[in-house]
């Protein structure tokens, strides 16, 4: 083997044998199956009860769940939306964003968080990212910073909160709000404090892959603002608070009863199921070291100054695409997010970006790929992971 390493360093072929499997082994990327027949019962009754009520939007059932998440994540408010994509919506118009106003956000995330800034006229200034964490780099942050800038719009990617501390005080000084995309990070935490809770408003996610996910579609905006909470209450609901009564132009997104009470029967869960993906990162990183994979796998790091959740457990790799095509036909599941950056997808042309602008963002474009983290993975499938990993390198 040439022991040169591909990231620059180098490294000596390791003794390692690979563990034969004890039977055939397949492990999906997340084993939703697994999660639910554990916790079936009280996800039937959860459900039994909103049908008995016959109050399906809305209602006893979110307002309990909207209580018992901003009581659990450290929020005065918590308002159930429709979906991640309309909290990341309804918190842009409640800070004021609009046509002609900037936003600064990641080139590198999923095409909603961009989506909902350009959807209000506004035109998002993408920032290049910090190669090891992900999320945007916060000295790019602070020298985009504008006349016309509304927001920052930074996403805690992969369940790793951003490093907001650099620029947050700068950025309430200009009355910027700052509208955290914590769609991947719920209870993710710096600073003693929970993602979506720091900023202006939070939004988060509960598409069913998520750490926390419903039955469907389903979100939530967090803010310590009244004000602002009133006025996302308002507008998720055609921008009134009483019946045909409309004080502005807004839009229907309520979060449904049965995906509250879903969520709300899982919740307890959480701490458990964060605590086994932040064991299956750790026995990742011990599994990579042991089979001698640092010049070909760059691990995912955790946070030494929070809480990583882990919504993927996503590494660099050598020859990305081969690896992937590899393991799927070993009968793993693995993930690109995301193949290609914002700056380069046709319907932002207009932004006049080319390949190159974003580096980093690019970079990460081409090496990363999520891993099989579900909180079911046992020790058995994830050592038949790293073992099928290192078969294709060595």
């Amino acid at each position: 083997m040439n022991s040169s390493d591909a990231w620059g360093l180098r490294s000596d072929e390791p003794s390692y044998a690979p563990k034969p499997p004890t039977r055939d082994i397949t492990v999906p990327l997340l084993d939703l199956r697994a999660l639910h027949r554990a916790i079936r019962e009280e996800i039937d009754r959860a459900i039994a009860r909103v049908v008995e009520a016959q109050a399906f939007v809305l209602g006893e059932e979110v307002r309990l769940f909207e209580e018992a998440i901003a009581a659990r994540l450290g929020a005065a408010h918590a308002i159930g939306v429709a979906s991640g994509s309309d909290a990341l919506l309804l918190s842009l118009v409640a800070s004021g964003v609009g046509p002609g106003d900037e936003v600064v956000t990641t080139p590198f995330t999923f095409f909603a968080t961009a989506g909902a800034i350009a959807r209000l006229g506004a035109r998002p200034v993408f920032v290049d990212i910090e190669p090891d964490s992900w999320n945007l780099d916060p000295a790019r942050v602070l020298a985009a910073l504008g006349p016309r800038t509304r927001a920052i719009v930074p996403v805690h990617l992969y369940g790793r909160v951003a490093r907001m501390e650099a620029w947050l005080d700068e950025a309430r000084a200009r009355g910027i709000a700052i509208v955290e995309d914590a769609a991947q990070a719920i209870d993710a935490r710096r600073g003693g404090r929970a993602a979506g809770t720091i900023g202006t408003l939070g939004c988060l996610s509960f598409f069913p892959s998520k750490n926390l996910g419903a039955f469907g579609d389903g979100g939530l905006v967090l803010t310590n603002d009244p004000e602002k909470a009133l006025r996302v209450r308002r507008l998720r609901t055609h921008g009134g608070e009483k019946m045909y009564r409309h004080d502005e132009v807004g839009m229907n997104s309520r979060l449904d009863a049965i995906q509250a009470a879903v969520l709300r029967a899982k919740l307890p869960y959480l701490d458990g199921w964060t605590e086994a993906r932040r064991a299956i990162a750790d026995r990742y990183r011990a599994l990579f070291a042991e089979a001698g994979l640092s010049a070909f796998v760059r691990s995912a790091e955790d946070d030494p100054e929070g809480r990583h959740v882990y919504h993927q457990f996503t590494i660099r790799a050598v020859r990305r695409d081969e690896l992937r095509v590899f393991l799927e036909s070993a009968g793993i599941g693995t993930a690109v997010y995301y193949p290609v950056p914002l700056h380069l997808q046709p319907c932002f042309a207009h932004l006049g970006h080319h390949t190159g602008d974003f580096p980093e963002a690019e970079r990460a474009c081409r090496e990363v790929l999520s891993l099989p983290i579900s909180p079911t993975l046992t020790p058995e499938q994830q050592q038949f992971v790293v073992d099928r990993i290192r078969t294709f390198y060595f």
